[in-house]
C-alpha cells in the first residue's frame, strides 16, 4: 500500500533541522518528500550558501529518485522550518516538468488540506 499524503507530510517534516556544518553552509531548513508511481519514497533537504550555488531540497529528493531510475512523480511536498507546508519554487516545478511527460499530473501538497497538479502551478512552462 502506498504512503498517505499525511505520511509523506510527516516525512518531510522529519527531515527538516537546521544543520550548519560551517560558517558558510546551512542545510536542512527546508525538507522534501515525494511518492513515486511505483510508491517509492524519496527525500530531501536544502543547501544553503551564501555565493548561490546551493540547491533545493526538491531538487535533492528528485537526485535520489533518478539514482533509482525512476523519474514519474505520484504526489510532492515541501516543507519549511519557517512556514511549514509550502509550494515549490518555479525552478523546482519546471525541473518536476522537464523529466517526465506525466509529472504535469504530479500532485503537489501546497497545506494540510489542499493540493494542485503541477499543470496548475505551472500553467506557461518555459518551451525551447
Amino acid at each position: 500500500m502506498h504512503p498517505t499524503d499525511s505520511e509523506l507530510i510527516g516525512t518531510a517534516r522529519e527531515l527538516v533541522g537546521l544543520y550548519q556544518p560551517s560558517s558558510d553552509c546551512a542545510a536542512g531548513n527546508v525538507a522534501a518528500a515525494l511518492r513515486t508511481r511505483s510508491g517509492r519514497i524519496f527525500t530531501g533537504i536544502c543547501v544553503d550558501i551564501p555565493c548561490s550555488i546551493g540547491f533545493c531540497a526538491e531538487h535533492a529528493a528528485v537526485a535520489e529518485m533518478l539514482k533509482a531510475h525512476e523519474a514519474e512523480v505520484e504526489t510532492i511536498v515541501t516543507v519549511s522550518a519557517d512556514t511549514g507546508i509550502m509550494a515549490p519554487c518555479g525552478r523546482c516545478r519546471e525541473l518536476l516538468w522537464r523529466l517526465h511527460p506525466t509529472n504535469r499530473d504530479t500532485r503537489v501538497i501546497i497545506s494540510s488540506d489542499r493540493s494542485n497538479t503541477l499543470a496548475e502551478l505551472l500553467p506557461e512552462p518555459w518551451h525551447n
